[in-house]
């Protein structure tokens, strides 16, 4: 089962300014949609609370609290990080994807690197003031598998660059044979 880290960086690191992404990509929301549809998403409370619409549909989401008070009406509400993945886990065995989709924010990212197999990151052509950053992508650890270009659409306030990271030694085993 992968995890796969999905994000919107802009070019200086931003993902977040007061809780809710400082631009508007509506071709990248379609995208995000396409990529989570079916799956799992975990996701924090602050991030959770940013969706213009909750819960997002047609996936399992599963929101990571500390507060104990918290409750989102449709989503699953997990006290850590790690029973917030064994939710999605077996969520994602009954309904056989192959992935459990990780949307932050700048928290659950970093918690959540060292383990994540994948990354899709949307890099977006800004640098705006924000107050959450994702964690530095090593080329060490990552190969960037795949890239595409994309122009601003009519309700994209930029363009954007769609890449797509996998683990080093994920595809060291690969080409190994899987040994």
């Amino acid at each position: 089962m992968e995890i796969v880290l999905v994000a919107a960086v802009a070019d200086n690191g931003v993902i977040g300014r007061g809780g809710a992404l400082p631009w508007r990509l509506k071709s990248d929301m379609l995208r995000l949609r396409a990529l989570t549809w079916g799956k799992p998403i975990v996701v924090g409370r602050t991030t959770y609370l940013s969706f213009t619409k909750q819960p997002l549909p047609g996936r399992t989401n599963i929101v990571v609290s500390r507060n104990q008070n918290f409750a989102a009406s449709g989503a699953l509400v997990a006290a850590s990080l790690a029973a917030a993945l064994e939710a999605a886990r077996g969520d994602a065995l009954r309904r056989a994807a192959d992935a459990i989709i990780v949307l932050g924010g700048a928290d659950i990212y970093a918690q959540t690197m060292a383990i994540a197999d994948r990354l899709v990151i949307t890099r977006v052509h800004l640098e705006p003031d924000g107050d959450a950053k994702f964690p530095a992508i090593d080329p060490e650890i990552w190969r960037e598998t795949q890239r595409s270009e994309h122009r601003a659409g009519p309700d994209d306030e930029a363009s954007f660059t769609a890449l797509t990271y996998e683990r080093r030694a994920a595809l060291d085993r690969q080409a190994d044979g899987g040994h």
